[in-house]
């Protein structure tokens, strides 16, 4: 009876060690293609590419993980007002850096010791940290937000101490208000990071 509880004992205590989470933590940087999407009498018109840089951490459970992180980020675009009695488009070219803080939740669906596969996504919050507005009349840098919010998926690979991302963003809120135009940010980010810890 003493061996059945020693043994008990002993596999209760192995138990949470065996549960604890496994932490990563690491620097990542990479490219954001961007654009904004526009209401009422504007449209699109091209995409800014630019760069984000800054830092992760991985909290996992097995398979499942959660990954907050925090970086700097530059995004932007140009858009075209339209009027209908003249063919001639007005262009407005939009340049914003933002402190960007994503919390994502994930699922290895390859997982190896040198090589995982995963899916991940989540909201993530932005601060507004510096914005301008070029090229039009009645539009200027007043009108960004101070924050905005949204929603990022996508999917990564990990070799070894090395990270690979590709990411879709989209802003729930509007980057831009003015009486003129509101306009929502959507991003794709691709970035390598590399796991310190």
């Amino acid at each position: 009876m003493k061996k059945l509880i020693l043994v008990l004992t002993v596999i209760l205590l192995a138990f949470p060690l065996a549960s604890q989470p496994c932490l990563d933590l690491g620097v990542k940087g990479g490219l954001t293609s961007s654009e904004l999407r526009p209401d009422r009498n504007w449209e699109h018109a091209a995409n800014n590419l630019s760069v984000h840089a800054g830092a992760f951490s991985r909290i996992g459970w097995g398979r499942l993980f959660v990954q907050p992180e925090a970086y700097f980020n530059s995004r932007g675009g140009s858009v075209e007002e339209i009027f209908d009695d003249n063919p001639l488009k007005t262009a407005a070219n939009f340049d914003f850096s933002s402190l960007d803080i994503p919390v994502l939740a994930g699922l290895k669906l390859v997982k190896g010791d040198f090589f995982n596969f995963r899916v991940l996504g989540g909201p993530v919050f932005g601060i507004v940290t510096a914005g301008d507005v070029e090229s039009h009349p009645r539009l200027n840098s007043g009108y960004f937000r101070d924050h905005f919010y949204g929603w990022q998926f996508g999917a990564g690979v990990d070799i070894w101490f090395l990270t690979l991302d590709a990411r879709v963003e989209n802003s729930r809120n509007s980057i831009y208000k003015s009486s003129d135009i509101t306009t929502r940010n959507k991003v794709l980010m691709v970035s390598v990071g590399i796991k310190i810890f």
